[in-house]
């Protein structure tokens, strides 16, 4: 880690939560992505479904999600 990471981070701070560990799934290399996985099951398995999900949309969202 970095001062320009601690920097970006305050950036991405009003981001929700979730979203920002999606965003850190999608660019993980591969051991952070495997912590990732293991520290969140349950958000990589709903990234995974709205990854291969045509815009990101699963039964049951709502219309205006």
């Amino acid at each position: 880690m970095s001062r320009y990471d601690y920097l970006e981070s305050m950036k991405a701070s009003q981001y929700p939560f979730y979203a920002l560990i999606m965003a850190a799934m999608r660019n993980a290399d591969t051991d952070n992505l495997e912590a990732l996985q293991q520290a969140f099951p349950a958000t990589w398995r709903e990234f995974e479904a709205r990854y291969h999900a045509g815009g990101g949309h699963l039964e049951g969202d709502h219309a205006t999600s």
